[in-house]
């Protein structure tokens, strides 16, 4: 993987992130609890995702 496309993925996965705290903000001021785990997941998965990147 070039220095390009690790930055771009980098990217990629900062904009879930950032859209993944979006997610659970609305699910919290909805009250929609089901929501609400499903953002916090896909949050978490963002992070589990991104570490090995960031470690190679």
């Amino acid at each position: 993987m070039t220095g390009f496309e690790k930055k771009c993925q980098i990217w990629g996965w900062g904009l879930f992130i950032i859209s993944a705290v979006f997610f659970l903000t609305a699910a919290v001021r909805a009250k929609d609890w089901m929501g609400f785990w499903g953002a916090l997941f896909f949050f978490v998965a963002c992070f589990v995702f991104l570490v090995p990147m960031l470690r190679r």
